[in-house]
Parts: structure tokens; C-alpha cells; sequence
């Protein structure tokens, strides 16, 4: 087995989010909120996340302890998922609601680039793990 990349991550005062490893070797990413600051921070974060990616990263997204996702924050998360290197990414978002879950569907698969990691946004966290668990020809 390969070692994990490093998690090049620490806590920050102000900014609404943390992250772990994941066991599969992915990150667990969990919001408590969506301000600017914390969107900058995860932005800046996830595109040096992107430098060397060379193999299969599952990500998971907790966004259930946010009400509500900001345009602002779809459009940052679109900018960092057109890089290339987000190819080689599997990401579920998990929201609050079917409310939440749809506006962001409404957004984001509208203008989806075909460089993108396979995201699924989903409000149920066993079904987000059970989608990142499946196999790669699997995935979409």
C-alpha cells in the first residue's frame, strides 16, 4: 500500500471547516460555515491539494451543518474542480436538505466542466460513503 499524501492542513482561527484523512487515503472535509474566509482558505487549500495528484483521491464534503450554500461558494468549488488534476478526484457533498441538495444541483451541473471530479451531492451520509466506496467503473 502507498503511503497517504500529507495532509497539508491546520486549524485556523475564523475559519469554518476541518479536515481529516481519510482511512481510504481521501479527505474528510467538514463545514461549519461558508464565509468568505473560509471559502478563500479551502480554495487556496484544495488547489495545493491538486499539485501531484497522480491517483484515485476520494473525497467526502460535510456541509450538513450549513444551511445554506452561497452561489459565491458553488462557483469557487466549480473554479478548483475545472483544474485537470481534479480528474483523478471523487467527491460527495453531503447538505442539510433536499432543499439545499437541489439549488446546488441547480448550479453546479448546469455549468459542470467535462475536467471535473465525479461529484454526487447527496443529503445522507451512508450513501455518500457507499458511493465512494464503489468501484471506479462505478463511480459516475
Amino acid at each position: 500500500m502507498t503511503e497517504p499524501k500529507p495532509l497539508y492542513w491546520k486549524p485556523e482561527p475564523g475559519i469554518g471547516y476541518t479536515v481529516v484523512r481519510r482511512p481510504d487515503g481521501g479527505m474528510a472535509l467538514t463545514f461549519t460555515d461558508l464565509s468568505d474566509v473560509t471559502i478563500q482558505h479551502w480554495h487556496d487549500f484544495a488547489l495545493e491539494h491538486l499539485l501531484g495528484s497522480d491517483r484515485l483521491t476520494r473525497n467526502l464534503y460535510d456541509l450538513r451543518q450549513v444551511k445554506e450554500i452561497p452561489e459565491k461558494a458553488i462557483h469557487t468549488a466549480l473554479e478548483a474542480n475545472s483544474d485537470p488534476a481534479a480528474r483523478s478526484i471523487r467527491v460527495a457533498v453531503v447538505v442539510a436538505s433536499d432543499q439545499v441538495a437541489n439549488a446546488v444541483r441547480e448550479i453546479y451541473y448546469a455549468v459542470v466542466p467535462e475536467t471535473s471530479a465525479a461529484i454526487k451531492i447527496l443529503t445522507d451520509i451512508d450513501a455518500a460513503e457507499a458511493w465512494l466506496s464503489r468501484p471506479l467503473d462505478q463511480m459516475v
